[in-house]
């Protein structure tokens, strides 16, 4: 069966992680990407695995793969005349045209909206922005870390008032959420040209996604003139909403929101039973009056067993909750396996890996992915098909053209 967007060529003038991802979910959703990379330097995310930034893993340059897999790789300098040429080329033939260089090199390299809609009336042209396309910043570069996790108010907010330095994001936490938001504007407005015939500019930044993560802080906020208080798991209004420690130094959550509907199936699994009836833990709101004590009860039960024993007995607990799980225990997480959420990629080399699906998943099949490019590995495929002569190519070449 074709993938959603089979037919649909995407050419991706972008680097980094933000917008790149973004070509790497439509070519899990079946689409042709073209990423145009600078024949020498390449993407300099390419790099981050030599600087030190990143772990070695091996020869697998992780960053690199999960956010450019099932593309193809074109070397191109568009700084000189004959690459900007052979750009235009492939925009003839393009659908959406992505990018996230900033809008003083758009102008320099001749590749903004009415460049690049002068050879195609028809693309879907799409920014990705550090702070969006208007206001005084609006010309500014940003980087997740910057622009989506600390701009964005999300690590004050997760940032208690006691701590001596702020908690700061994972790699690519907001690059991540901001380039499914790009896949699914792009869908959208594939869809109205579609029925209307008429092409998008679509813009998505790194500061409008991190406020649509924290839109219930962000309009609290401004309803109450205060920013949310931290939460203090001590006081929980509601103690089963509410992380418990364990016998092993390990952590669960839960997270049973209907607290009366859920307590006594809860203490009977804790092998408390007599708690259902205790007078100060008998509905939501005397656990409420006596949320201190609930939780400390609480704290002292789940202190009593590891926490691989509280999974076994609250396996099949009518409420919902969860472990703490670390990055390396969601490799190996049963639910991840089953929907294929960390599908094999094979490199041709006798190098195989998993990478992380991107969490759409059409038609009940999950998604087979392809290894990201090496630098320019597409150059000749792509350019010998929009009729360039091997001479051409060779001439392209020695100019330093292309890869």
């Amino acid at each position: 069966m074709d993938r959603v967007l089979h037919g649909i060529r995407v050419v991706e003038v972008a680097q980094w992680w933000f917008v790149p991802a973004a070509g790497a979910v439509l070519a899990d959703w079946g689409a042709d990407v073209i990423k145009i990379e600078h024949p020498v330097s390449g993407d300099p995310q390419r790099g981050l695995v030599t600087s030190g930034l990143v772990p070695s893993t091996g020869g697998i340059n992780f960053m690199v793969e999960q956010s450019n897999r099932g593309k193809r790789s074109v070397g191109i300098d568009l700084a000189h005349p004959r690459g900007l040429e052979l750009l235009h080329r492939l925009v003839e033939t393009t659908d959406v045209f992505l990018t996230n260089f900033l809008p003083a090199a758009r102008r320099r390299l001749r590749i903004d909206v009415d460049d690049i809609r002068r050879i195609n009336p028809r693309v879907i042209y799409v920014r990705g922005h550090g702070q969006g396309n208007r206001g005084p910043d609006r010309e500014r570069g940003g980087f997740d870390a910057a622009s989506f996790w600390c701009r964005g108010g999300i690590a004050n907010a997760l940032t208690p008032p006691t701590a001596t330095a702020p908690v700061m994001q994972r790699a690519a936490f907001g690059d991540s959420t901001g380039a499914m938001t790009i896949a699914g504007g792009i869908a959208a407005a594939l869809f109205r040209r579609e029925r209307t015939g008429q092409p998008a500019v679509v813009d998505i930044s790194l500061l409008g996604t991190a406020m649509w993560v924290l839109a219930p802080d962000i309009v609290a906020s401004k309803l109450l003139g205060v920013d949310l208080p931290a939460s203090d798991r001590t006081r929980a209004p509601n103690p089963i909403v509410n992380s418990y420690r364990t016998r092993d130094g390990r952590w669960l959550f839960l997270n049973m929101l209907q607290p009366d509907r859920y307590w006594s199936d809860l203490c009977t699994r804790l092998g408390h039973p007599e708690l259902i009836a205790d007078p100060r833990f008998a509905d939501g709101r005397v656990r409420f009056e006596n949320r201190v004590d609930c939780i400390e009860t609480l704290d002292r039960i789940f202190a009593e067993r590891t926490l691989s024993e509280w999974c076994e007995r609250l396996a099949d607990a009518e409420g919902v909750w969860a472990p703490l799980q670390s990055a390396r225990e969601v490799n190996d997480d049963v639910q991840a396996m089953a929907n294929g959420y960390l599908p094999p990629v094979d490199r041709g080399d006798g190098t195989s890996f998993t990478l992380v699906a991107s969490p759409v998943e059409f038609d009940e099949e999950p998604v087979g992915l392809r290894p990201a490019p090496e630098l320019g590995q597409h150059t000749e495929e792509v350019l010998r098909a929009l009729g360039l002569t091997w001479e051409e190519l060779a001439a392209c070449k020695e100019a330093g053209t292309i890869s």
